[in-house]
């Protein structure tokens, strides 16, 4: 009697292809999808892992693109307004709070700074920018994204049952997540599950903390004392903006602009389900106790303060 054997890669693409399939359909919530691409992740694996983070990038930002098309303007600029002084004082403690505690834990300095400037900032993206500024080895960004990336998965989770339990208003809601939780991503998809004013609110408040990437890796060159360094500008962010003033300008394309917003939402998620999957069991295992003690710490330090802030 003959017994078949399943080779396990032959079934990665299917499995793969049918999940993202399902992502696009109402069913597939931000945080199923990132359970969905978790659970792919640790289990078959990503058939195209070296092509995962290029994905990642531009549907991410053509999804924030696309729900900048659901935001007035003035609405924008009213949100950013409010949000500026919290952001700024929010961004410098948490840098200095990440160095003291990296000092504490004798994380090294590479590292520590890069986790400090993805939980100041916006994760990955913030990561990605510092990471040849100051000269980081490819363990130290592993390191220091896979960090982040845990936390960014527990918020996604955490952060809507924590705000219903503390009778957040979305406008609270919108402000906290967009200070405490790392990534865009994670920020988006926590927020649209708190509801539509939480949304934009996040959106936009964590899209104008995005653009401190620009000073921060200036400073970065100059701690690290790195003369050459290319300054990475997040472009998108500016594309966002356009969209909020196109919808200002023309209102009486509604529609057309629901019709954006809804397909945003539907990239927002095949964005989480593919930075799910993108993860291995090789950057779990990397990442070691002490960066994540500092990631974990900084991150209950600034999340704690930023809702006591906000609920006073």
């Amino acid at each position: 009697m003959r017994m078949t054997v399943i080779n396990i890669k032959s079934c990665q693409p299917a499995v793969f292809l049918t999940l993202l399939l399902f992502c696009l359909t109402p069913y597939a919530s931000p945080p199923l999808a990132l359970a969905l691409g978790l659970g792919l992740a640790f289990t078959l694996g990503h058939p195209w892992r070296d092509k995962n983070s290029l994905a990642v990038k531009y549907f991410l930002q053509f999804s924030v693109v696309g729900l900048g098309f659901g935001m007035n303007f003035g609405e924008v600029l009213a949100v950013s307004r409010t949000g500026v002084v919290f952001t700024a004082v929010s961004i410098f403690g948490t840098l200095a709070s990440g160095w003291l505690i990296g000092k504490w834990l004798k994380v090294d300095n590479t590292t520590s700074h890069l986790i400090s400037s993805g939980t100041a900032i916006c994760g990955g993206s913030a990561i990605a920018a510092i990471a040849p500024i100051v000269n980081a080895d490819e363990k130290e960004i592993t390191v220091a994204l896979g960090t982040v990336f845990i936390l960014n998965s527990v918020a996604l989770f955490l952060f809507p049952p924590i705000g219903h339990f503390f009778s957040l208003t979305q406008g609270q809601f919108g402000l906290w997540s967009a200070i405490a939780i790392h990534d865009t991503s994670s920020v988006v998809g926590a927020a649209a599950r708190y509801g539509p004013e939480a949304l934009k609110i996040a959106t936009t408040i964590k899209l104008t903390r995005a653009l401190w990437i620009i000073p921060l890796s200036l400073g970065a060159a100059f701690i690290f004392k790195n003369k050459t360094a290319k300054i990475s500008t997040p472009y998108f962010i500016f594309a966002f903006a356009a969209a909020s003033l196109t919808v200002s300008a023309f209102p009486s394309f509604g529609p057309v602009y629901s019709g954006i917003t809804r397909a945003a939402r539907t990239g927002l998620t095949i964005s989480l389900f593919l930075i799910g999957a993108g993860l291995s069991r090789d950057t779990i295992q990397a990442i070691g106790l002490k960066p994540v003690l500092q990631g974990v710490t900084l991150w209950a330090l600034v999340s704690s303060a930023s809702l006591f802030a906000i609920t006073r």
